[in-house]
């Protein structure tokens, strides 16, 4: 049976690298969901997803997605989240990254 690691609020290790700006030891399942949300739905692996929504629901990860974080999120992923989670985007929102 393979181990997971947590930090101290129950995130698991495998979330660390689509957090990897951040200190781990000090994110807060509850107070950086915003967080969370955004960056393991633009960057996540399927287990990383799997886990976000097992740990969120629909109503806290649409409401990520309906204020997103400015400049955060890449345009495909957020398009693709959208769509899945039935959210109207307005055309003038500027959460998304420039390279």
């Amino acid at each position: 049976m393979m181990k997971i690691w947590y930090n101290n609020c129950m995130i698991p290790k495998y979330i660390q690298p689509f957090l990897w700006s951040y200190d781990f030891k000090k994110i807060d399942k509850e107070k950086d969901k915003k967080r969370i949300i955004t960056n393991v739905l633009n960057l996540g692996s399927q287990k990383a997803t799997n886990w976000l929504f097992d740990n969120y629901t629909k109503k806290e990860i649409k409401e990520v997605l309906s204020d997103p974080l400015p400049g955060e999120w890449d345009k495909k992923s957020f398009n693709f989240w959208s769509i899945v989670l039935g959210i109207k985007i307005n055309k003038k929102t500027k959460c998304f990254t420039t390279f």
